[in-house]
């Protein structure tokens, strides 16, 4: 992976990682960079998760696979938020 390639999944796993917490109703007590780490594995496995329904590539934009990538976001927000807020609490 070239350090392009690098920059491009940070940008895109913030991207959908904000895109999965306005999803979460509520305020998320998580940190901005556990917000990108969710997005760049939400966004890898939303596009393994359309490429074995066969929707990952598509002519134009490929909304399925976005929309799978924003629901796994989410999903993580919540998980992260549920674990990061009970570690925290003492």
């Amino acid at each position: 992976m070239t350090a392009t390639g690098i920059i491009t999944a940070i940008v895109i796993g913030a991207i959908i990682g904000a895109l999965g917490r306005l999803v979460v109703p509520g305020r998320q007590g998580i940190p901005i960079w556990l917000t990108v780490v969710i997005g760049i594995v939400a966004a890898l496995i939303g596009t393994a998760i359309a490429g074995a329904f066969g929707v990952a590539s598509t002519g134009g934009i490929d909304w399925i696979e976005l929309a799978l990538q924003i629901a796994v976001a989410a999903v993580g927000v919540i998980l992260a938020v549920s674990l990061y807020g009970r570690r925290s609490v003492r």
